[in-house]
């Protein structure tokens, strides 16, 4: 492929530059439309630009934004100097857009560090022209039918496109995400075996249930949650591989966890009880060791950082606990592990669930299969006092939750958003969880905003 730059490339360039000054005089949102005009004008406009010295990558199905937004907050904390797509798409038009802005009039890249959260679907779009340094796969699940229906499709993308250059960071407790990138060097991060783990997978849906290998039956030492675990095949030598970094013990009373490397261990602070961020936890720590950052900065850094709060917040209203969470609707895995998380906390609760089509709706999307892979089950349990859907789909969901034996007078079911919440009933209640779509920040805050009323006339 040719990379030399041509006269169309400098028009694109300098087109999209205008396009994001433009935009940013405007206050409008500058993190796509420059890169896209670029790619429109130029197809080989990303080959062609010359990109930082050292590239850090981030893909998978769930946690690739929270690892990223770590990264990006350490790095800015300890004075790095660098540029990132924290606030843009993580497709080729937004990664576009971020080289760009990290450019000058010329291509030339202005820094030598760039972090770049990129759509495990954008694939073939992104590594033809981008080599990351290094390259986080967090997971990989199954999502919608409308999205990535088949972790085999994500994995044949991945596999076929991924330099084989790039250092891989990998999760190999996910037996999927693991084999990724067969023969580009590794390192690999783990959590040993918890006593919340099982012998069998509780979960509608487990990704992987034969040897891609031979076909043979795969059999689990323990499991996690879906086909998360550690486990081999019964015939050949396809297993979940030895971890560089392993969390030894995890002290979830102290907020601590252990990570072993080697004959090294180090202690660092957890800033969630989430299983999913201590995973993201354990990629963020490897990747800015690599980056040469000591355990003491990391750690320091650690203690001051906090999950975005579009993403989880928690905050104590005078008798109550109010917990925000996301929980991504159209994806069953990430429903389902909020479910699981909502169910583990202490106390009695009541559960609000916002979940999809709040912004769908006008588009006529009939996509429900995905509520039938989710893990509406959890929601089953004695310490959930009460469950209100809302939304377009409350219906869907009031049926799923049925399907789940959930006790008809426990289900408060209504499409307003706020007409569902008023029917909060806080008696005997210790905390109130908000599970909300990642399209539905505003109106979390609405339904935030009125169960404190709730709680105000009680």
């Amino acid at each position: 492929m040719n990379n030399k730059k041509t006269f169309r490339f400098y028009i694109a360039l300098w087109v999209a530059k205008c396009t994001s000054f433009i935009l940013k005089v405007l206050k409008r949102n500058a993190t796509y439309m420059p890169g896209k005009i670029a790619l429109t004008i130029c197809p080989n406009f990303l080959g062609m630009l010359e990109k930082p010295k050292t590239i850090v990558g981030v893909t998978g199905t769930n946690g690739k934004t929270t690892v990223c937004n770590m990264i990006n907050d350490i790095l800015t904390a300890n004075k790095f100097d660098f540029i990132n797509n924290k606030y843009g798409s993580n497709i080729d038009g937004g990664i576009a857009t971020t080289l760009i802005q990290g450019s000058n009039g010329l291509g030339k890249a202005k820094k030598d560090l760039a972090v770049l959260e990129i759509d495990e679907r954008s694939a073939n779009k992104i590594y033809p022209y981008i080599t990351p340094t290094y390259l986080v796969c967090t997971n990989l699940f199954r999502d919608s039918l409308m999205r990535n229906a088949h972790t085999e499709f994500i994995s044949d993308i991945l596999n076929k496109y991924i330099p084989k250059e790039t250092i891989m960071i990998e999760n190999a407790d996910d037996l999927i995400c693991s084999h990724i990138a067969e023969q580009n060097k590794k390192i690999y991060f783990s959590i040993a075996k918890l006593p919340t783990d099982l012998d069998h997978c509780e979960n509608i849906t487990r990704d992987i249930r034969v040897c891609p290998k031979c076909n043979n039956k795969i059999e689990y030492e323990y499991v996690r949650y879906h086909h998360i675990g550690k486990a081999h095949c019964t015939k050949c030598d396809y297993k979940t591989p030895d971890a560089d970094y392993v969390l030894t013990n995890l002290d979830l009373e102290n907020k601590k966890m252990t990570v072993k490397s080697g004959e090294k261990e180090e202690t660092y602070d957890l800033i969630s009880d989430n299983i999913i961020n201590i995973y993201n936890m354990l990629a963020v720590t490897i990747v800015l060791k690599q980056l040469g950052l000591t355990h003491d900065q990391i750690n320091s850094s650690f203690k001051g950082l906090k999950i975005v709060e579009t993403r989880y917040s928690k905050e104590e209203y005078k008798n109550y606990e109010i917990v925000t969470q996301l929980a991504k609707g159209m994806n069953p895995i990430a429903c389902s592990l909020a479910f699981r998380y909502t169910k583990q906390q202490p106390g009695n609760k009541v559960v609000i669930i916002i979940l999809d089509d709040l912004h769908e709706e006008a588009k006529g999307s009939e996509d429900t299969a995905w509520q039938y892979d989710t893990d509406y089950e959890f929601l089953n349990d004695e310490s959930i006092k009460q469950v209100i859907i809302a939304g377009p789909r409350y219906m869907d969901s009031y049926i799923r939750c049925l399907i789940a034996n959930i006790k008809p007078e426990v289900l408060v079911h209504k499409k307003d958003l706020i007409e569902a919440t008023s029917e909060l009933k806080l008696d005997g209640i210790d905390k109130i969880f908000i599970l909300h779509d990642l399209y539905s920040i505003e109106e979390t805050k609405q339904i935030k905003q009125k169960v404190k009323e709730i709680i105000d006339k009680k």
